[in-house]
């Protein structure tokens, strides 16, 4: 038996204990691979935007696979809601349900999460869960991710900790209800199909697993794997000086009026009790950008658990060692029936708030703000050649912050997220549309000792009538802020028909689109970090040679000393290569 204390555990427990671990995050694995391999639209087979979790009999996370962060916190509040609603009728063994709901620990009606316990024999050991993001649920405006929608109903169906799967089988006037309200059946049920499978998969597998370590070795070891996370944050935490921090973001509208929405979170640090205070964020709002308390807790969680302590396992003991307060009614914990489905935009400057109160924190030691935001597109439509409806679901980073000793990441999803890049053909081979172009952005990035990354541009053609493009993005009016001195990165913009007429799209919207026309999306860069005149000139070449500055840029961000400086050692360059 492993002994359940960090203290007197022994060598032997512990190690044990992550070789238990490493095994069952194989299972979360295998269930991710699952769920890819066997979806069908690319925003989870191509971006993976998806997460899948193991959980003890209590419901408490052990170990989730290496995909979206902000995904836990969703998955720990959907368990706790759906044990909760269950109540006196437990699942059996083969049931699997079903849940969406943002004000009952869900993320946003886009993301769906399914449970299913896991038996052996008769006995309950653990649930398996597995949430995605699916590109048609119904509501008002195809693809599920339009900016302005005022009302959670208009954005889709909404499941209630309902039973996909009855002992196996599935519940067939459920499916029927969904196909009859989606536009896009053939993709979404097979989606839906492919999460269970992923359940089934991880059910079989945690079994294997408790049949090799025996339960009682799995269940010591998951108490040992939560109280080390704890343990090794607390000790992360007591390195950060007492005091009072605060971090600021701002959030550019919610798609219905042109206010901007604040963001503040304030660190209160005394001894081994620190509290996030949130309750200074601005009220909820009319348009579609509120964020649920999951998504909200997980920014938070995510950015104190990178300061503290980047290797702990990702599990029940992150959610531990912090107080978070929120205001009921406010647009970092909205009530019911505020629209969530482009929460991701507030989640993310809540994040970077947290992030910006830890860097005076830990002066030097955090990077600069990244773009934070997530330019979520859909086009949708009606293909011509197969009689079928669409829905292009794909959604574009950013320019990542610069890094107290290296340039930041050129175009990276978020923090939070950690989604992939669609490929161009992937694009092309599955929906009717045409990509001219795909770069990154030059002179994006904040200047610095360390330069901010490039934002994306991709421009888009469509080639059907009558299709419908919404989109949800941010950062668009407010750029990123530098570091240390750094200097800030460009605001991103949406742009009908570029070069013809050249058209600004608001950032959160719906429009119709001709065949023919170009939609050009382009993403904001990252904040610098350090003063740009102590910039190494090689650095400044290799950004000039590479075209991720200009000259001008240069001269206007460096002066006209370092620009002249790094031409002639590109010219030194190329007299040598000679």
């Amino acid at each position: 038996m492993i002994s359940t204390s960090t203290d007197s555990a022994s060598l032997r427990d512990r190690v044990q204990a992550q070789v238990i671990r490493y095994a069952l995050e194989l299972v979360a694995e295998d269930m991710a691979n699952t769920l890819m391999r066997t979806a069908r639209s690319t925003v989870i087979k191509e971006v993976q935007d998806l997460s899948c979790a193991l959980f003890d009999k209590s419901g408490r996370v052990i170990v989730q696979s290496k995909h979206a962060p902000m995904l836990l916190a969703g998955s720990t509040l959907t368990m706790q809601e759906a044990l909760k609603a269950l109540g006196d009728r437990p699942l059996k063994k083969g049931d699997v349900i079903i849940a969406n709901d943002p004000f009952r620990g869900g993320q946003h009606i886009m993301d769906v999460m399914m449970l299913a316990p896991v038996y052996r024999g008769d006995a309950l050991v653990g649930y398996v869960g597995s949430m995605a993001h699916h590109s048609d649920l119904g509501g008002a405006s195809p693809g599920g991710v339009a900016g302005g929608l005022t009302e959670i109903y208009a954005e889709g169906l909404c499941f209630p900790f309902v039973r996909l799967y009855i002992g196996g089988h599935e519940n067939e006037d459920l499916f029927a209800l969904i196909a009859n309200n989606i536009r896009v059946p053939h993709k979404t049920l097979g989606d839906l199909r492919a999460q269970a499978s992923a359940c089934l998969t991880g059910m079989r597998r945690y079994l294997e697993a408790i049949d090799r370590f025996g339960l009682a070795a799995i269940a010591a070891a998951t108490d040992l794997l939560i109280a080390e996370t704890e343990a090794r944050l607390r000790v992360g935490l007591d390195r950060l000086p007492d005091g009072i921090f605060d971090g600021e973001d701002v959030v550019d509208d919610d798609g219905i009026t042109e206010d901007s929405i604040p963001i503040r979170v304030r660190i209160v640090k005394q001894g081994r009790k620190a509290t996030v205070d949130l309750t200074g964020c601005g009220d909820q709002v009319a348009g579609n950008i509120n964020c649920p308390l999951a998504t909200t807790l997980a920014a938070v969680q995510y950015a104190f658990t990178i300061a503290l302590d980047r290797n702990v396992t990702p599990n029940h003991g992150c959610f531990t060692i912090i107080d978070i307060q929120t205001r009921k009614g406010s647009i970092v914990d909205p009530v019911r029936p505020a629209a969530t489905a482009a929460r991701t935009n507030v989640s993310l400057k809540v994040q970077e708030a947290t992030l910006m109160a830890l860097a005076r924190m830990m002066p030097g030691q955090m990077m600069a703000p990244s773009h934070a935001q997530i330019s979520h597109v859909a086009f949708v439509g009606r293909d011509p050649a197969t009689g079928k409806s669409f829905v292009y679901n794909d959604i574009f980073g950013g320019g990542a912050g610069a890094r107290p000793a290296q340039d930041g990441r050129d175009a990276q999803d978020t923090h939070l997220a950690r989604f992939k890049n669609t490929p161009t053909e992937m694009i092309e081979h599955e929906y009717p549309v045409r990509v001219h172009s795909y770069a990154l952005v030059p002179d994006s990035g904040g200047a610095g000792q360390y330069r901010g990354a490039l934002g994306v541009m991709r421009d888009v053609e469509i080639l059907v009538d009558g299709a419908v493009f919404s989109r949800y993005g941010d950062r668009q009016k407010h750029p990123v802020q530098g570091a240390e001195g750094g200097g800030t990165g460009k605001p991103g913009y949406f742009i009908l028909n570029p070069g013809k007429d050249d058209k600004r799209l608001k950032s959160k919207g719906v429009d119709r689109l001709k065949k023919g026309d170009i939609v050009r999306v382009v993403t904001p860069g990252g904040g610098g970090f350090g003063d740009p005149q102590r910039r190494e000139i090689a650095a400044l070449a290799a950004d000039l040679k590479e075209g991720k500055i200009t000259e001008a840029f240069a001269r206007a961000q460096y002066g006209d000393a370092l620009t002249a400086a790094a031409l002639q050692y590109i010219a030194r360059g190329a007299v040598a290569a000679e």
